[in-house]
C-alpha cells in the first residue's frame, strides 16, 4: 500500500480523507474520524481528492472484489471437456483435440489447467498442461484406437486445486466431419440443397439439421432434423430475404460445426393491403403545420422490396398532383426510419390524399385520407375527454364522450389516437394507432423520456375517411419543479392597483405541466393565478394596494413536483397630488350629503310634513281665534289633525254679467257695519267655547263648523268689496288664504 494511503491529505489546513480508510474503515477509530473529514470537506474538495489518487482507488476497488466476490478455496469446473477428432473435407486427423469452458470467477488469479486422460481398465493414463488455455491435445501415439477413455481436466491456482467431472467416449464414435457445404437454392419454392462430406472421408452419410430466420431478425427458429441433402420452406414470405445454415453428421460419430450463413430471397409477389397513413400535426395551429406520413408495410403485406410510393394529392379547387418517390430519395422528399415515412411536402391547400406502396410486381389499394376538421377559428377544439397513465416504457390512453357531440358519431367507424414528444421535428417521437369505435383504450410501448411532455390526442374517422378532431391531453412519464419565470414586468401602476406582465417558458422547455402561478406581496397575501399549456404572455392585475408605498412582488410557478423559484419586481404605487386639497371640499360634499339625508327623512315624517308640503288654511292662524291662549290644555283641541294630502273645499266662481259694474256707497257701509257686528257675534262665542268641557269634543268640533259656516255666511252676503274696505276689514288670515273681490272679478 503506498504510503499516501494512510496519510491524511489536507488542503487549506482541513482534513479530507484518507483512501484506504475511506473506502474499507479498517478501524473503528479510524471509521468515524473518516465520516468526520466527510462532512467537513466541501463535494468540490473532496472530488479533486479523488481524481488526484483514481489509481489508489483502482487497487482497493481490485482487493476489495478480491475478497467479495473470488472464492479463497480451489477452482472447480462443472463440466466435463469435449473431445473429438476433427476432419476437413479429405481426410480426419488422428490426435484427439479436447475443449473446455471457464467459470469466469477465477480469472484474477493464474491458473493452470491440465488435461487428464486414462483408460477405462486403468492400463494406461497421461496428461499434459495447458497453462492457461482453454483447449488441450492428445497425440495419437498416447492412446489406442476404438478403445474407450476417460477425460478430465484439473485446474489449480494458489489457493488449490479442482477437477472437471469426466467425458468417457470410444475413440473410434468422436470423428468430426466438416460443414456441409449450401450448392443450390431456388426462389419458387424455397429450397436449398446441401453436400456433405462423409463420401470423401468414406463414411456412410448421417442426418442433418437446419435453421432458418429472416435475415432482418437476429433470433433463429428451432432448428429442424431428419434431413439428408435438400430442405423446402413451405411457409414463407414472398420476397423476403431467409438465411439457412446447416449441420450433418456421419453414420459414425459427432455432429460437424453449423455452416456458414446462407442468403436467399423467396420470390416476390404484389404487395397486399393498405398503408397506415396518418398527418403529424400541431393541435393548435391550421393545415400548414402537418405533415404526410405512413408506416412501412409488414413483410408478409410487401411481398417484396418496397421500392417507391406514389402519392396523389388533391387541392381544394379540384386539381391533382401525381407524385412518384423511390426509397431512398435522392430529392429529400421521403425520409424513412424506424418503420415511418414522412413526406416533405406543403399540404397547403390540400383537401385530401392518396397514398400507395410499389414493388416490381404491383402496387397496393391507395389510402385515402382527409384532412382535419377544425372549427371555424382555424384551430382544433380542446375539450378534456382524455385520460393518462404514463410511465417510461409504458403509455395507456383512456377516453369518455361527452354525452352532446356537435355531429354524429355512429358515422364513424373508428379512433386514433396519436402521441407527440413536444418540440420535435416531423415524425420524431411520433406514433399513432387506430382501433375500433367500440375501444376505448390503447396502449403505446416506447421510451419515454423523464421530464419532457408529450401531447396526446383523440380523433375520429368516418367510413368516407372524414378526420373530426375530439381532444389532447399533456402527459409526462416524471414531472419536475418548474423553472424560473421569466420576463416579470409592471406594465401599469395606479394608486392602488397594478397590472403585472410575465412570459411562459415554451412547452417543450417546461419539465412538469404548470398548474397555476402564485403571486403575492407577502406571505400572507397570495393569489393563484390559472394558466393553460398553449399561453405564452399572462397578465395579472395585483389590487387593494396603497398609495405612494413601495412594494416587492414575488411569482412562481407551480407543477405536480412543486412550487419552482420565485422572480421579483419591485415598483411603487402612485401618490395623489390633490389628496390633501381635496380633503375640505370632501368635508364639505359629507355635509351636503348628510343634508340632503336629513331632508330627505323630514320630508318622509309627519311631524314636519305640513310645513315643507302646500300650504293648507289652518284655523289656529285666524284672528278668529286670537284670544285663545295656547297654554291652556284645551287649545290642543283647536289643532288641526296634519294630513299628508288633506281635502280641501273648491271655491266656485261666478261670474255675474249684468253690465258695468257701479259701486253703492250706502250699500257697502250697510254690509260693514253687519260684517263688524258678525265678527263680534263670533268673538261671543269663541268665550263660550273656553268654557266647555275638555272631554266634550262634539262641542268643539261644532263651534268649529259654526265658525266656518258662519265665515262662509258672511262672504254669501257681500256681492262687491273695494280693496280698501278690505284691507281695513278683513283679518290677516282670511286676508292671506281668501281671494278679494277684486281677484275675482279680474279672475
Amino acid at each position: 500500500m503506498s504510503p499516501h494511503a494512510s496519510q491524511p491529505v489536507t488542503r487549506n489546513g482541513r482534513v479530507l480523507v484518507g483512501a484506504s480508510k475511506v473506502i474499507f474503515g479498517f478501524q473503528t477509530n479510524t471509521r468515524y474520524r473518516m465520516i468526520a473529514a466527510y462532512r467537513s470537506a466541501s463535494v468540490s474538495e473532496a472530488l479533486r481528492f479523488f481524481t488526484a489518487h483514481m489509481w489508489i482507488l483502482s487497487v482497493l476497488l481490485l482487493v476489495f472484489q478480491t475478497n467479495c466476490f473470488t472464492s479463497t478455496g480451489p477452482p472447480a469446473l462443472s463440466s466435463p471437456p469435449e473431445c473429438f477428432m476433427p476432419c476437413d473435407e479429405k481426410s480426419c486427423i488422428s490426435d484427439i483435440h479436447c475443449t473446455w469452458e471457464d467459470r469466469g470467477l477465477d480469472h484474477l488469479f493464474p491458473t493452470n489447467y491440465i488435461l487428464h486422460w486414462k483408460t477405462t481398465d486403468n492400463n494406461s493414463r497421461g496428461n499434459v498442461t495447458s497453462s492457461n488455455s482453454l483447449k488441450g491435445v492428445i497425440q495419437r501415439e498416447d492412446f489406442i484406437n476404438h478403445e474407450e477413455l476417460s477425460v478430465w481436466v484439473e485446474a489449480e491456482n494458489q489457493h488449490g486445486s479442482g477437477n472437471s467431472k469426466e467425458n468417457v467416449f470410444n475413440t473410434a464414435d468422436i470423428i468430426k466431419p466438416p460443414p456441409p457445404k449450401v450448392t443450390l437454392t431456388q426462389q419458387e419454392p424455397l429450397e436449398i440443397e446441401w453436400l456433405s462430406f462423409c463420401d470423401e472421408l468414406q463414411f456412410s452419410a448421417g442426418t442433418c439439421d437446419v435453421r432458418y430466420r429472416i435475415d432482418t431478425n437476429p433470433v433463429w427458429s428451432k432448428y429442424e432434423s431428419g434431413f439428408l441433402q435438400t430442405y423446402v420452406l413451405d411457409n414463407y414470405l414472398p420476397g423476403t430475404v431467409y438465411a439457412f445454415q446447416v449441420r450433418c453428421a456421419c453414420r459414425i460419430g459427432l455432429m460437424s460445426d453449423w455452416s456458414a450463413v446462407h442468403k436467399i430471397r423467396s420470390e416476390g409477389k404484389a404487395p397486399v393491403g393498405e398503408l397506415d397513413v396518418w398527418m403529424d400535426c400541431s393541435t393548435t395551429t391550421g393545415l400548414l403545420d402537418c405533415i404526410l406520413i405512413w408506416k412501412e408495410l409488414p413483410l408478409f403485406l410487401a411481398r417484396g422490396v418496397i421500392m417507391a410510393y406514389e402519392v396523389v394529392l388533391f387541392y381544394s379547387n379540384g386539381t391533382s398532383v401525381l407524385l412518384n418517390v423511390f426509397t431512398p430519395d435522392p430529392k429529400g422528399l421521403l425520409t424513412c426510419s424506424e418503420m415511418q415515412c414522412y413526406f416533405n411536402c406543403s399540404l397547403k391547400d390540400i383537401s385530401s390524399v392518396n397514398v400507395s406502396a410499389l414493388n416490381a410486381h404491383g402496387a397496393t389499394v391507395p389510402s385515402h385520407l382527409k384532412m382535419p376538421i377544425l372549427d371555424s377559428s382555424g384551430q382544433e377544439k380542446d375539450d378534456q375527454i382524455i385520460n393518462l397513465m404514463m410511465t417510461e416504457q409504458n403509455l395507456t390512453v383512456s377516453w369518455e364522450l361527452p354525452t352532446q357531440q356537435p355531429y354524429n358519431l355512429k358515422i364513424y367507424e373508428e379512433y386514433v389516437v396519436q402521441y407527440k414528444q413536444v418540440g420535435t421535428p416531423p415524425g420524431v417521437g411520433f406514433d399513432w394507432v387506430k382501433v375500433n369505435k367500440s375501444q376505448k383504450v390503447v396502449f403505446f410501448k416506447g421510451h419515454f423520456r423523464n421530464y419532457t411532455p408529450y401531447r396526446v390526442s383523440l380523433f375520429t374517422v368516418s367510413h368516407g375517411k372524414n378526420v373530426h378532431f375530439l381532444s389532447s391531453n399533456i402527459g409526462y412519464s416524471l414531472e419536475g419543479a418548474p423553472s424560473k419565470v421569466q420576463s416579470l414586468k409592471v406594465l401599469s401602476i395606479a394608486d392602488t392597483q397594478v397590472t403585472l406582465f410575465w412570459e411562459s417558458d415554451p412547452l417543450y422547455k417546461q419539465k412538469g405541466l404548470v398548474l397555476y402561478y402564485q403571486v403575492g406581496t407577502d406571505s400572507i397575501n397570495v393569489y393563484n393565478v390559472s394558466t393553460s399549456p398553449l399561453s405564452s404572455n399572462e397578465t395579472f392585475v395585483l389590487k387593494s394596494l396603497r398609495p405612494g408605498q413601495e412594494y416587492q412582488v414575488w411569482i412562481r410557478a407551480v407543477t405536480k413536483a412543486g412550487p419552482g423559484a420565485n422572480n421579483t419586481a419591485t415598483f411603487k404605487t402612485i401618490q395623489l397630488e390633490n389628496d390633501v386639497s381635496l380633503l375640505p371640499s370632501l368635508t364639505a360634499l359629507f355635509l351636503l350629503l348628510v343634508a340632503l339625508l336629513f331632508f330627505l327623512w323630514c320630508y318622509t315624517s309627519d311631524k314636519v310634513g305640513l310645513w315643507l308640503s302646500e300650504k293648507v288654511p289652518d284655523p289656529s292662524n285666524s284672528q278668529i281665534f286670537k284670544h285663545l291662549k295656547m297654554n291652556d290644555a284645551s287649545a290642543s283641541i283647536f289643532i288641526p289633525i296634519l294630513e299628508r294630502h288633506p281635502s280641501i273645499s273648491v271655491l266656485e266662481v261666478v261670474n255675474r254679467f249684468s253690465g258695468d259694474f257701479k259701486p253703492n256707497l250706502e250699500k257697502s257701509l250697510a254690509d260693514k257695519s253687519a260684517r263688524h257686528d258678525e265678527i263680534l257675534h263670533i268673538d261671543r262665542h269663541n268665550e263660550q267655547k273656553l268654557a266647555c268641557d275638555r272631554a266634550d269634543q262634539r262641542c268643539r268640533r261644532e263651534e268649529y263648523s259654526k265658525m266656518v259656516d258662519s265665515d262662509e255666511e258672511g262672504n254669501n252676503k257681500v256681492d262687491s268689496w273695494s280693496s280698501s274696505e278690505e284691507e281695513e276689514f278683513t283679518p290677516g288670515y282670511e286676508k292671506h288664504f281668501m281671494p278679494t273681490a277684486l281677484d275675482i272679478l279680474e279672475g
